[in-house]
């Protein structure tokens, strides 16, 4: 179900305007100049409806076409390269223009049907929403002024971007954008920006690394544009191998293609590493090797070019190899489909949707990490739950601010830390924990970040560049087991009624290393993988499982075993030690090694500690091989750890 725009209802107003044998007339986004820009005025433009420009109006003639778009006088490419990119996916296409059927003029319908309104859908932030407009169009001279079709008698891309407009307040404020914004707004996907000059595409691995992501993002259905970046003025300009400075392309496809040997020799290769490009344009195309009629097509037929995998799916497109293609583009975007279905055959992802912002509370800290405000940013804490994982991370900022109080697009610069905490951290974090990747800071709508993560609970921080800043976002969390992420909004333990106490003291916990600790007498299990269980106050954690020791070698007997396991305890009796169970897994039952005791607190700048282990039972008290070493801070200010 979408959300209403401006609360205007499609079906309603159509339905009311014919009755009343009216054309609508959207109030609002009336025809004036306030709905064209908010720096100028242009007393030339006509607002016109598409039956007074032809006699045959049409949202969509035979079918739409990537290839049949003028961009018009705002400048938007991006825009426009977007809109090239939908029409490839026709399930899309129908979700951002619904109804197509219903909505199309119909001079033979026994019903009317057209009122002047039309309508269009767009994924904002998490929500699909439903934008009503009229179809009064910006013209000069009979002719339209901005984005349309190529056919005098086709308005689906004017209408669409007049709904694009009333978004965003007006037209002008079209003028910058992102394709890839663009595309996550039609799509609800997650956009990826690639600026190729930050690749070291001097190192082969990083190159390949490149054509890989671009080759994985292609067969996974993703939509991929490119462009050649420039000044404004150079806009539109064309290279000598027919490339146009500042315009974007379609990536439709990237392929490894893997040369039989027969053909080897006639090819001069045994691999092929190709990228085929739409121009939405329509105008030049690539003349370099593999353009269309270039020396490569001939050294083989065309039929033994399409066994391989080289052919081209429609009007439009060409080939170029992936060297040239890193050598000429300067800037990729990728709009990528994250499945998240239950049952699927290809990988799926569990998705984390968290909304925030960055406010003049106080939630607006800067991106310093050691800085005294940095963690008064929103926290999210989430948990990898397999021993390694991947997560892609999806942070948007909203673009348009409530009231129009600024015009055109209003960014901050914007990024991401993630840090390693503790395993049973519920509360804010109010000292850094340990530092595990920093994400670019970018002047954009959103960044997109991916990472190999180690099992074990984090906590992740959206930021802006300087503190004080503000404005609402979206966080979008993909891991391949459930990540149960969750913003932590609580500084501490509270009562929670009348009659209760809050807790004493703080306590956080490292349990750094294991040191000559030996398995159990009689004990059946050949190797030795040490697990630590802290106990305190009835509340148990459980650490992962080390296997090897530092020289990759199984243990027999005896373990030195590194865990930099660190957990924290609000404590009420801190009179009562914390007590760390070692524990030597086992396929079916676990065995009992030894018990440390860490009656020590630490203070607020912490302490290492050397324990003594114990047995337990009838053999609590007596001593056994080896020690635990831990790292112990403690402070009675409860929003001190």
């Amino acid at each position: 179900m979408s959300d209403k725009f401006k609360n205007q209802k499609f079906g309603s107003i159509r339905s009311a305007c014919l009755k009343k044998g009216e054309l609508w007339e959207d109030p609002e986004f009336p025809a004036n100049n306030k709905s064209l820009f908010y720096s100028k005025v242009d007393n030339d433009i006509e607002w016109k409806r598409p039956s007074e420009l032809c006699k045959v109006p049409k949202l969509v003639i035979e079918g739409v076409s990537c290839d049949d778009l003028v961009q018009g006088e705002l400048g938007n490419t991006w825009f426009v390269t977007a809109c090239a990119s939908l029409v490839l996916q026709k399930k899309m296409f129908e979700k951002v223009v619904p109804n197509l059927k219903e909505q199309e003029w119909d001079e033979y319908s026994e019903k009317p049907k057209y009122a002047g309104v039309f309508h269009f859908s767009f994924w904002r932030f998490g929500q699909w929403i439903d934008i009503v407009v009229d179809d009064r169009l910006p013209t000069k001279n009979g002719k339209l002024v901005f984005c349309h079709s190529k056919s005098r008698n086709e308005f689906w891309s004017a209408l669409l971007e007049k709904a694009y407009a009333k978004l965003y307040g007006d037209y002008e404020s079209l003028t910058e954008g992102d394709t890839a914004d663009a595309l996550v707004d039609f799509t609800g996907g997650v956009a990826e920006k690639l600026v190729l000059m930050n690749i070291n595409l001097q190192d082969d691995q990083m190159k390949m690394a490149l054509f890989r992501k671009l080759r994985d993002a292609s067969e996974n259905q993703a939509l991929i544009n490119c462009n050649i970046q420039c000044k404004p003025e150079e806009t539109g300009k064309e290279l000598p191998q027919g490339l146009i400075l500042g315009h974007g392309y379609n990536i439709t496809k990237v392929a490894e293609i893997n040369v039989d040997k027969k053909y080897q020799g006639a090819i001069g290769a045994s691999k092929l590493l190709m990228v085929r490009m739409a121009n939405p344009w329509g105008v030049k195309e690539w003349n370099g090797p593999w353009a269309d009629g270039s020396a490569e097509w001939n050294k083989i037929g065309q039929t033994e070019w399409t066994k391989l995998g080289l052919k081209f799916q429609q009007e439009g497109e060409f080939w170029m190899a992936f060297d040239d293609f890193v050598s000429y583009l300067t800037n990729v975007d990728v709009c990528h489909f994250v499945n998240t279905a239950i049952i699927s055959l290809k990988k799926s992802w569990n998705e984390s949707i968290m909304h925030s912002e960055w406010s003049v509370q106080g939630r607006n800290g800067g991106c310093v990490y050691d800085s005294p405000t940095f963690l008064s940013n929103p926290q999210y804490v989430f948990d990898i739950i397999q021993e390694e994982d991947t997560i892609l991370v999806s942070l948007e900022q909203h673009d348009i601010q409530p009231g129009r109080q600024h015009f055109g697009r209003t960014l901050n610069t914007i990024g991401y830390r993630i840090m390693k905490v503790e395993e049973n951290r519920i509360y804010r974090m109010h000292i850094p924990g340990e530092h595990i990747l920093s994400s670019d800071m970018v002047k954009g709508r959103s960044i997109f970040g991916t990472s190999k993560l180690f099992k074990g609970r984090y906590v992740i921080v959206p930021c802006t560049e300087k503190s004080g800043e503000h404005g609402p976002f979206m966080l979008r969390l993909y891991t391949s087991s459930k990540a149960s992420g969750r913003e932590l909004t609580k500084e501490g333990p509270t009562k929670t009624c009348p009659c209760s106490k809050l807790p004493l003291i703080v306590t956080t916990l490292t349990v750094k290393k294991l040191e000559g600790v030996t398995k159990p007498a009689g004990s059946k299990v050949k190797t030795f993988d040490p697990k630590v269980v802290v106990r305190c106050e009835g509340e148990k954690v459980v650490s992962r499982v080390v296997k090897e020791d530092q020289g990759g070698k199984q243990r027999v007997n005896t373990a030195d075993a590194e865990f930099d396991f660190k957990v924290t305890f609000y404590r009420k009796k801190p009179d009562e030690p914390i007590t760390i169970e070692v524990i030597n897994t086992n396929s079916f039952v676990d065995d009992f090694c030894c018990e440390a005791r860490v009656d020590e607190h630490g203070g607020e700048d912490g302490k290492d500690v050397k324990c003594t282990v114990y047995g337990k039972g009838k053999e609590k008290d007596m001593e056994r091989p080896g020690n635990v070493h831990v790292f112990v801070r403690s402070s009675h200010d409860l929003q001190f750890l």
